[in-house]
């Protein structure tokens, strides 16, 4: 089959220059990719030339300010009224003058780099409604600088969840569609980039399948009969927004770049994760160790040869000793990764749900007749990923 050349509608979050390689390597037909302002300069001039730019100034990391790592409180520090914008009192009572100085000062910053997309500046979305009024006033400010600057790519509002409570019921998510409704009208813009960042949705939990799924689920539902001609960017995640695409809820998968399937806030000290792989008969991914190199030997042992699974495990334990540097095994999940999604492209969007369904379908029996994987907690048994992800596409 050929490839092709139609643009893909997955979006890749570049952070680095190892994002930037792994871009041009699977990544190069993304529509638009999205760059933080931080980086956006030293990332341009590595990123392929076909993408268009989606410049993010990344202001959710304002949520965990007293935590912040250096780099990124001196990059804030570098923005008029920042000190107004951090204090919980302004928050309370924002005065527009201070938010307007502060936006123009952030979105003239992110002008410079001709972003095609550009995020509306906004705090993260927390339980109670203390920073509704702040948001209102970043989105009409936002608003007043386009106009001002004309300002011809498309304004993208942020959505970032910060806990399950704010997702779960639907009590919860009405204010938070209401809020959501305001801002997107009050700042002009045309699309919505909606993410759970305290999602990981890997863990194989039971709240995921009874409670977490369907509460992002329906939040999409719900932003979708609110706001509905918006573009809509779902994730990252590893799966869920893969789901959400399939059933048509949002029109571009936000996507990692062989790690990071789940959105940490900005500005964090992230911790080193463990090394893993992909494991695309059972779309799920494993930490590569000595004890998974013994689970494929017996794992090729309980599958027929004629299966598509028993060639992947053959090859993966024949160049297992490679698999356990970061950089290898980053290759080996974004290329798998992508061959997932362009599999899923190529099925017309009514059945597209179906399809993904029946890949889940199918990596769960595999799984069910599999010994548990050297993992922690419910996540050991093969199948339990797939089996989740599976009864989030009905």
């Amino acid at each position: 089959m050929l490839k092709s050349t139609t643009p893909a509608d997955h979006i890749p979050f570049v952070n680095s220059e190892a994002d930037c390689h792994i871009l041009h390597t699977s990544y190069a037909d993304a529509r638009i990719v999205r760059l933080p302002l931080l980086n956006a300069e030293r990332l341009i001039a590595r990123i392929p030339t076909g993408p268009r730019r989606w410049i993010d100034p990344e202001l959710d990391g304002l949520h965990h300010w007293n935590a912040a790592a250096p780099q990124y409180t001196k990059y804030i520090k570098t923005f008029a009224r920042h000190e107004q914008i951090l204090d919980e009192g302004f928050q309370k009572k924002p005065q527009k003058p201070v938010v307007r100085e502060f936006v123009n000062a952030v979105l003239d910053t992110c002008s410079i780099i001709q972003p095609a997309w550009l995020t509306v500046p906004q705090l993260p979305v927390i339980t109670d409604v203390t920073r509704n009024k702040l948001n209102r006033e970043l989105a009409e400010a936002t608003r007043e600088w386009a106009t001002t600057n004309q300002f011809a790519g498309m304004l993208v509002l942020p959505v970032i969840f910060t806990h399950q409570a704010q997702l779960n019921l639907k009590t919860a998510r009405t204010p938070k569609v209401a809020i959501t409704a305001q801002c997107y009208a009050l700042s002009g813009a045309k699309g919505l980039w909606v993410v759970d960042s305290s999602l990981m949705d890997q863990d194989g939990s039971k709240t995921l399948e009874q409670t977490r799924f369907p509460g992002v689920i329906s939040m999409h539902e719900e932003l979708r009969q609110t706001i509905p001609d918006a573009v809509v960017i779902g994730g990252p995640y590893w799966g869920l927004n893969l789901v959400l695409w399939a059933k048509g809820l949002i029109s571009h998968p936000g996507i990692g770049l062989g790690n990071r399937y789940q959105f940490h806030l900005s500005g964090g000290r992230l911790l080193q994760g463990k090394t893993r792989i992909a494991l695309d008969c059972l779309k799920r991914l494993v930490i590569v160790d000595a004890d998974l190199q013994v689970w494929l030997g017996d794992a090729i042992k309980t599958v027929a040869p004629t299966d598509p699974a028993h060639f992947e495990f053959t090859t993966l334990l024949s160049r297992f000793s490679t698999l356990l540097h970061a950089n290898t095994n980053r290759d080996q999940i974004a290329r798998t990764y992508k061959k997932w999604y362009d599999s899923l492209a190529t099925v017309p969007l009514p059945g597209r749900a179906l399809a993904l369904y029946q890949q889940f379908s199918s990596a769960y029996v595999l799984g069910k007749s599999l010994p548990d994987l050297p993992e922690k907690g419910t996540a050991r048994r093969p199948e339990r990923i797939a089996q989740q992800l599976m009864l989030a596409c009905l």
